[in-house]
């Protein structure tokens, strides 16, 4: 079953912030996201535009996609 992701297939974690340059999630974030309800992803992915900006990293442009 494929599930929404605001994954852009720019995996690489940023070792300062701890958060994937692609899509600002953490490692654990990604790790469970398949295992996460519809409302949880969802909340974390209206977290992750705010939570880029104050990383100081920028959004690679695309919209989440499905895996």
């Amino acid at each position: 079953m494929s599930k929404e992701t605001p994954c852009v297939a720019v995996c690489m974690i940023d070792p300062k912030t701890k958060l994937c340059f692609g899509c600002g999630r953490t490692l654990p974030e990604i790790a469970r996201w398949h295992a996460m309800d519809s409302a949880e992803r969802l909340e974390v992915m209206a977290l992750l535009p705010a939570r880029m900006a104050d990383a100081g990293l920028a959004q690679v442009a695309g919209s989440p996609r499905r895996a």
